[in-house]
């Protein structure tokens, strides 16, 4: 049942690829993991290894991701 509620509260990954496919043209992104960590900054994303990167120039940090990191992303 706990796995139920986990996935209820996360979008599929086809949906998390549509968002970052369409994210890499965005200034900003904000990447929700499911760790609970929550990211903002400018997103480069390799849609075949199912992998990216954050940059926060603002914040000089960055921090790479794989897909099935995320819980969710907004822009």
């Amino acid at each position: 049942m706990a796995s139920i509620s986990k996935k209820a509260r996360s979008i599929d990954v086809e949906q998390l690829y549509d968002l970052l496919l369409g994210a890499r043209t965005a200034e900003s992104v904000t990447l929700h993991f499911k760790d609970g960590r929550v990211l903002k900054g400018a997103l480069v994303f390799n849609q075949f290894k199912g992998t990216g990167r954050l940059i926060n120039v603002d914040q000089e940090m960055s921090e790479d991701f794989s897909v099935d990191e995320l819980r969710d992303l907004k822009y």
